[in-house]
């Protein structure tokens, strides 16, 4: 399963004539591609999946979605589930 993660675009730049940027992810900071989304601006959220930024989001959804996913880690935590044994139960 891929997930698109939230992140918050610090950073707003031009490479080789692509709109890119940096985009903070609770502290790890990539470089992400910003071509799907020329309405977007430094401070805003967005979706991203695979280098792309998809979506942007408020705030808010973005804590929701990123807590959503850190309960989804502490779950297999708990439950001691590795990540072969999550991919062979569809989890």
């Amino acid at each position: 399963m891929c997930l698109a993660v939230p992140g918050k675009i610090t950073e707003i730049y031009t490479l080789n004539t692509l709109r890119m940027a940096k985009i903070d992810f609770g502290g790890v900071i990539r470089e992400v591609c910003l071509e799907a989304l020329p309405e977007a601006k430094t401070g805003d959220y967005a979706i991203v999946h695979a280098g792309f930024a998809l979506n942007l989001l408020s705030e808010e959804e973005a804590r929701e979605t990123l807590d959503a996913l850190r309960e989804i880690g502490e779950i297999e935590a708990e439950l001691g589930l590795e990540d072969e044994e999550i991919s062979s139960k569809g989890l």
